[in-house]
């Protein structure tokens, strides 16, 4: 465990915020929470003082050895920006959670735009198979400040890492890290591809020449990479390669999660995981919530609940999944301005009609509606009723929404549930 400072203000009071302070004020350090929210419906932690609200900045920082940011919290908030200006360090809730871990515990890092969640499981099971200690977490679900008290010594720890929980990392290291794609998304966050994609690269930094750096090269910009920063040996997969991982016998769908599979399988072998543990983990992978998530069928009608696609790349990548066609697909939610001429194009021949929901919905309805029919629903519900009405028996009705989901829902897992929801009301089995 590296040594942790005495003083410390957590900013943001969502669930890796939480964690963060929890974890520190357990281990003596003093703690402030504050989020800038004025009614927080949340307590604080244990031994951790808590303020929500517009505070002065000077005041916040008073007596503090480190800011620790929230992935939420972006880097042009006003604290932080007095942070970096104090001289005062800013770390994200990752390299906390790294620095207390007990010595020998090991950092398997997945990033990239789409499919973290599900390599980072896959990694994870292909370990477990393998014999290791394993807890999975970070983005995929449970805070690293959660867990790290309960890694043992030799464990394993994958850690699913967003862009907004690498740009403030500062030590922590990944034995083995796997960038699995890039395409447009948090931009209004980054401002612009090339600072998203110095954010993901961050996960190969402190790597020596004892590690593991992998690229899907089947995604453009990975394959555009000559090297990575960093001093580890790099390999490079493709959606071939998840054939000698037993690809075929498992429940995964679509050419994304072949490149998935691939990344992780090479993530698994670096930490001497052999070819029949991860042939095993693949054909007993249980498929992830709100990822191709099959949830029943209606009068022959099949129903798939992938609400984690949230960009234009991750829709197209899970119609790779019926190439067959007769898809119908709901569309849209808030809208981040993405440009959705390339979705547009990508559903010519596997899908049958679009459902458009949310302001992003309206505003892709021209460029939709050219490729195929279009029925504008507003919200879910009555967008699952539209495409139930006009489907026939063979076909598939699929949320793939391209587009964020705070339109009408916390996050994309409550627009998922509440899909799997309004399906098993309507008789899905």
């Amino acid at each position: 465990m590296s040594d942790l400072p005495r003083s410390v203000l957590v900013v943001g009071a969502a669930r890796s915020g939480l964690a963060a302070a929890a974890a520190l004020a357990i281990r003596g350090v003093t703690v402030h929470l504050h989020d800038d929210a004025v009614h927080l419906a949340v307590a604080a932690p244990l031994g951790v003082e808590m303020t929500s609200g517009t505070r002065d900045p000077a005041e916040l920082l008073a007596g503090v050895e480190v800011v620790v940011k929230s992935p939420g919290v972006p880097g042009d908030a006003a604290i932080v920006r007095a942070a970096r200006a104090a001289g005062v360090p800013v770390w994200s809730e990752v390299e906390v959670g790294a620095r207390l871990l007990p010595s020998g515990a090991r950092v398997v890092g997945v990033t990239g735009t789409n499919g973290k969640t599900t390599t980072a499981e896959l990694t994870g099971a292909m370990l477990v198979a393998a014999g290791a200690e394993v807890i999975v977490a970070g983005n995929v679900g449970v805070a690293l400040c959660a867990v790290a008290g309960d890694v043992p010594a030799n464990g394993v720890v994958v850690c699913e890492l967003s862009s907004f929980q690498l740009e403030d990392v500062v030590t922590l290291r990944c034995v083995a890290a796997g960038l699995l794609n890039l395409t447009p998304d948090h931009l209004d966050r980054h401002g612009s591809m090339d600072d998203y994609g110095r954010c993901k690269l961050r996960i190969f930094e402190r790597q020596t020449p004892a590690d593991t750096a992998v690229l899907n090269d089947d995604d453009p910009w990975c394959a555009s990479l000559e090297r990575v920063s960093g001093a580890a040996r790099l390999i490079r997969t493709t959606a071939a390669t998840a054939d000698a991982a037993g690809f075929a016998d498992g429940r995964l769908r679509g050419e994304h999660n072949r490149e998935n599979v691939a990344v992780a399988a090479a993530l698994a072998t670096a930490l001497g995981a052999a070819t029949e543990a991860i042939r095993t983990a693949v054909r007993d992978f249980a498929i992830v919530p709100h990822r191709l998530e099959p949830i029943g069928a209606i009068g022959g009608v099949d129903l798939v609940n992938d609400s984690k696609a949230t960009n234009v790349e991750a829709a197209l990548k899970a119609l790779t999944a019926f190439e067959g066609g007769g898809v119908r697909v709901i569309l849209g939610g808030s809208d981040k301005g993405a440009d959705f001429a390339s979705l547009a194009a990508g559903l010519a021949g596997p899908v049958q009609a679009a459902y458009l929901i949310g302001p992003a919905g309206r505003r892709m309805a021209p460029l939709v509606a050219a490729v195929v029919p279009t029925t504008i629903c507003g919200t879910l519900e009555p967008a699952l009723d539209a495409a139930l009405r006009d489907a026939v028996a063979g076909e598939t009705i699929l949320l793939a929404p391209a587009c964020a989901s705070f339109d009408e829902f916390r996050d994309f897992a409550e627009r998922g549930d509440r899909f799997r929801a309004l399906a098993r009301d309507r008789g899905a089995a």
